[in-house]
């Protein structure tokens, strides 16, 4: 069971909403009609070369040099499992305005897939023609006016609201960057064609603050928005945002009700805001935003903070944003690389990557399944202490009495570095999961992996995909790379669409994306019911938990999304040449998202669940060593089972020991009519 508790005082909420229209709104010619913004090569902006500072960070316990992640299941041949291959696979939008990183993003429709990367988009068909683009962002708000129209400042967010069947696309604006005010632009399509009319809109958020690094989630009642702020060049906090959905649906003039979180906890940050995939949740469900901390941050043990965020329409001042649990999970350990950007190894270069190990990455799905609801998302952990990046994922779920951590695993089946994930559920409760992948023998690849409803909980069991291997390395000095990436899954329900960036010809940031589908056996059906915590009969022995919170390795992660210095050394892509800079655009890379955001927690830590195998059948034999070992290739302590296949002649580990927390000889065990094991 995981143990839920509330920063003090419980149910703690945020009052005082500030509630605005939108500055100006209205509907534009079809897109096929607007010819495209041509991408430009953008111009340095010198005040962007500074690092912005965070908010002050609490420094936390220091943790052993030896820590590794209990949800670690060691290497493994992935040779062995063979996932499908992409269905789709297609070259995206490449550096054609000379910017990094690229804020790769993109959602797809019935018969569209649309991508918006820094700083421009391109809408294709879903078999990869081209149909519009690549344009310049502040192309959909030609005509327009104002800074929507005459800036082109990116973090791209690209949305299709299935409910309504129509597209939602953000960027933010900042004419007078580094001065106010600053601006949040939205378009919504009129039809669920996105090379047709959109509803345009402009909302100033602020006055003074920097609405930065904007992600968004679809929820019947709104499009909601989290960012991260900044005031001038100093850290403003986290802030939630939503916007009146069912106006712009219709493209009338529109609301939003914002919380300036700064006052309530300085070290608020890196929020996600629920995106709805599938049936809607019960009306007026809040949107729930989420965030990870981890203990580095000085708020031991690690967690997921969730909030509730309840709009009310009719008066919006009475809108709430609620603290609602705390979910203490499996010890974890963020700090890649004592906070360095120059971090991810390459194939033929010493200059490595960014990891952005500080943050929940894009994007937190959420699914109604009836009779229990689903949240899955996923964060970058250091496996091992030795900056193995791997990819730590959740699935949440509330079956009516709260929300809580039904799976959790870490994902590193090899040396190889895996980070930069987004993670989603298919209809049948499948999970799929996308991310970059590299070492110092590889080029970064773009990869996906993914696990079906009933298998074993906490593991990714289908095998890896790859959906394009690079051919070259990033030498920029700054090493962004990200922000981030984004996994969609089709309105059939089952196609997972994923879309990263890589790289074909080493350079300084010859960065191309691309935009791949996959699918999982058996999705089409409801999920299969995976058995969790099966009882042991009072005769055994208690399995002792495993997941004492562990301290971290490290210091504080510092800011992952910071502007960066230009270079002298100019860029040579495949596309159009790249100017002598960093992130040009204002904050087109992000200026310094909260990378340590603490969140005191007030409980202890979860093991894990353990799983439930079925029971044998006689063609298999099952065994556990008085010693270590191997056979067939499957290594095997003392405390586990492995079973062995006499029609293929082939062994398989059966039940790992070292889950639940066995370390010494199992002495004997047999399997009980229910399933479950007596050991």
């Amino acid at each position: 069971m995981n143990k839920q508790v509330s920063l003090a005082p419980p149910g703690q909420e945020i009052t005082g909403p500030q509630v605005a229209s939108s500055s100006q709104n209205d509907l534009s010619q079809p897109l096929s009609t607007i010819p495209p913004i041509a991408p430009e090569q953008a111009r340095p902006d010198p005040d962007l070369n500074e690092l912005r500072p965070l908010g002050a960070r609490i420094a936390g316990d220091t943790g052993p040099n030896d820590f590794v992640d209990p949800l670690f299941q060691g290497d493994t041949d992935l040779s062995l499992v063979s996932i499908a291959a992409p269905i789709q696979n297609f070259e995206g939008v490449s550096n054609v305005n000379g910017v990094l990183p690229p804020d790769t993003n993109g959602d797809v429709g019935p018969n569209h897939y649309v991508q918006w990367v820094n700083l421009s988009f391109a809408i294709y068909s879903k078999t990869g023609a081209l149909l519009y683009g690549p344009a310049a962002g502040n192309t959909l708000w030609s005509g327009f006016g104002g800074a929507c129209q005459t800036t082109n400042d990116g973090d791209p967010i690209v949305q299709y609201d299935h409910l309504a069947d129509r597209w939602m696309v953000s960027q933010f604006a900042f004419p007078n960057y580094p001065s106010g005010p600053f601006y949040q632009c939205i378009a919504v399509s009129q039809t669920g064609d996105p090379t047709g009319a959109w509803y345009r809109y402009q909302f100033q958020i602020s006055a003074t603050k920097l609405n930065d690094y904007p992600h968004f989630g679809v929820w019947p009642d709104g499009y909601y928005m989290s960012i991260n702020q900044f005031a001038g060049n100093s850290w403003g906090g986290a802030g939630a945002v939503a916007f009146e959905r069912d106006k712009m649906l219709q493209g009338l003039p529109a609301q939003m009700v914002y919380f300036d979180l700064y006052g309530v906890d300085a070290n608020l940050g890196g929020m996600l805001p629920s995106d709805l995939d599938g049936p809607a949740p019960a009306a007026g469900s809040p949107n729930v935003f989420a965030q990870m901390d981890d203990n580095a941050y000085g708020y031991s043990p690690d967690q997921l903070q969730l909030w509730n965020f309840h709009v009310d329409w009719a008066n919006p001042t009475a809108s709430t944003f609620t603290q609602a649990q705390v979910l203490l999970t499996a010890a974890f350990d963020s700090n890649m690389c004592g906070g360095s950007r120059n971090c991810i190894q390459q194939q033929g270069t010493t200059r490595r990557l960014d990891a952005i190990a500080d943050r929940l990455m894009y994007r937190l799905q959420y699914r109604n399944f009836g009779s229990y609801q689903t949240l899955v998302l996923n964060h970058t952990v250091d496996v091992n202490s030795t900056d193995r990046a791997g990819l730590r994922w959740y699935e949440l779920r509330d079956s009516g009495a709260g929300w809580s951590i039904y799976q959790q695993g870490t994902f590193s089946p090899d040396a190889t570095r895996r980070w930069m994930g987004s993670v989603a559920m298919d209809s049948s409760g499948n999970i799929g999961m996308g991310y970059s992948a590299s070492s110092s023998t590889m080029y970064p690849a773009i990869r996906y992996t993914g696990r079906l409803a009933g298998d074993a909980l906490g593991q990714m069991t289908q095998g890896e995909g790859t959906i394009i291997n690079g051919t070259g390395a990033q030498t920029h000095s700054a090493s962004r790379w990200g922000d981030y990436s984004s996994l969609s899954v089709d309105p059939d329900g089952c196609t997972f669409w994923f879309t990263s960036e890589y790289i074909q010809t080493t350079g300084s940031a010859p960065w191309q994306t691309r935009i791949g589908s996959f699918t999982l056996p058996g999705c089409g059906s409801a999920p299969t019911p995976t058995a969790t915590n099966t009882p042991v009969p009072p005769t055994d022995t208690p399995v002792p938990p495993t997941d004492t919170p562990v301290p971290p390795t490290d210091t504080p992660v510092p800011p992952t999304a910071t502007p960066v210095p230009p270079t002298d050394t100019p860029v040579a892509p495949t596309a159009t040449p790249v100017p002598p800079t960093d992130t040009p655009v204002p904050p087109t890379a992000t200026p310094v998202p909260p990378t340590d955001t603490p969140v005191p927690p007030t409980a202890t830590p979860v093991p894990p669940t353990p799983t439930s195998t079925p029971a044998p059948v006689s063609a298999v034999i099952y065994l556990s060593s008085t010693t270590n070992g191997n056979s067939g290739g499957v290594a095997y302590n003392d405390e586990d089972i492995v079973a062995y296949d006499t029609s293929t002649g082939t062994w398989s580990m059966y039940f790992d020991g070292s889950d639940v927390g066995i370390t010494g000889d199992i002495n004997a065990f047999a399997f009980m009519p229910d399933g479950s094991i007596l050991l």
